[in-house]
């Protein structure tokens, strides 16, 4: 009795494994083959041959969420969007404002979206604030109507910040004792240019410029002159223009004429001023993803123009590195040349040099105060061909870092 309950116990254990391994055996001729397989659950093979795109999507990290924004900022999406705008921020320096954070957005669109022969308009919107007690706003564009026939530029900023101030001419700026005031200042500057011949455009502008002057240092500084000055400007533009992106021109010719008149009923000149404007660019590629740039500019005021308008050598476009305003005169010529060269995918350098002049008319101009000017940079692209630039300059015992959006001409 207990051998027959041994005996079935035992076939009950093999028929249950038999059923759970599914063996078998398939003989053919003197062949035989022996294969074993386990079933595995329903619950398994539901999950394993469930589609991939239907199992919840893994969410990317915070770093990669931001890469992958910065990864899709250089595709040109101004066909798929009415606006394409990237966002950033961080810090902020420069020799006039100090140590800041700033913000921008830089946007590209097209007024018509069939048009693929048109550069796309651009518009950048930036905020800062610095440790000095600088801060600014301020929004800039260039918007292209369709086929280029025509085209607005504007720029409305309004800046309040601690300013150190030499004087005016050469000599003040390079030998006198520097002072100091606190500066605010509303500009608006809005252009409109019509084409009348192949890249040549005839146009118009409107300019209103408020700047007041607070807690001199020393009111000798401004010559006896009032501290705030209001003045609004009608002028005549006639521009040559076949850059193939403004913002950033990798090839063509820029070159314009600007004449500024100052009614003195529109202002608190005390009389009609004359202002004039002249720019002359070159871009050309000189080998693989290598520009030479070169930028000649002049503007020259009329007598009797108050302090606030002057023309201020340095700042962020041109003679890099020179504090904005040390050397102040009536006028002023620059001349800058400049290789800008991609490195690896976004990254870009820059090295340059240049020379410039501050003199009070051009009977007084003088050779031996022209100013040295030169520097290197890196870029990084922020969106298509708009950069985030950072420069460092040297000048005539002088020299400064610059953190600021597009090039500097």
């Amino acid at each position: 009795m207990l051998r027959t309950a041994l005996f079935v116990c035992l076939f009950v254990c093999l028929v249950r494994t038999a059923v759970a391994q599914q063996d078998s055996i398939y003989v053919r001729g003197t062949d035989t083959l022996h294969y074993t397989y386990t079933p595995v659950s329903a619950a398994a093979t539901t999950e394993e041959t469930q589609p991939a795109d239907s199992l919840p999507a893994r969410r990317p990290s915070f770093l990669r969420r931001i890469v992958n924004y910065f990864s899709e900022s250089t595709t040109d999406r101004t066909f798929e969007k009415k606006i394409d705008f990237t966002f950033a921020g961080g810090p902020s320096y420069s020799k006039n404002t100090s140590l800041g954070i700033g913000v921008l957005a830089a946007g590209l669109y097209r007024l018509d979206r069939t048009d693929s022969v048109t550069s796309p308009s651009n518009v950048s919107i930036f905020a800062s604030v610095s440790i000095s007690g600088f801060y600014a706003v301020g929004v800039t564009g260039n918007n292209i109507f369709s086929h280029n026939r025509s085209r607005i530029d504007y720029s409305v900023d309004f800046k309040s910040q601690p300013r150190d101030i030499w004087g005016v001419g050469y000599e003040a700026g390079a030998h006198g004792e520097k002072g100091d005031f606190v500066e605010k200042r509303y500009n608006v500057d809005l252009r409109y240019l019509y084409r009348v011949l192949p890249n040549t455009f005839v146009g118009a502008m409107l300019g209103f410029d408020y700047t007041t002057g607070k807690k001199f240092s020393d009111l000798a500084y401004i010559n006896g002159q009032n501290t705030s000055y209001t003045a609004t400007g009608i002028g005549a533009i006639i521009e040559y223009d076949s850059r193939d992106f403004i913002p950033n021109p990798f090839r063509g010719i820029y070159i314009s004429l600007v004449e500024t008149f100052y009614p003195k009923p529109l202002g608190n000149c005390g009389e009609s001023l004359w202002r004039t404007n002249f720019t002359a660019d070159f871009y050309q590629q000189v080998w693989r993803d290598c520009i030479l740039a070169a930028d000649l500019y002049g503007e020259f005021n009329s007598a009797g123009t108050p302090w606030p308008m002057l023309a201020r050598m340095g700042g962020s476009q041109r003679m890099r590195g020179y504090y904005e305003g040390q050397y102040t005169d009536n006028d002023m010529i620059t001349f800058q040349v400049e290789l800008r060269q991609r490195v690896w995918r976004r990254i870009g350098v820059t090295v340059w040099g240049g020379a410039g002049n501050v003199f009070p008319t051009l009977a007084d101009f003088d050779w031996s105060e022209t100013l040295p000017n030169y520097g290197i940079g890196l870029r990084w692209e922020l969106k298509k061909r708009t950069n985030v630039r950072l420069d460092y300059g040297f000048g005539r015992k002088t020299s400064s870092f610059m953190l600021n959006i597009n090039e500097a001409f």
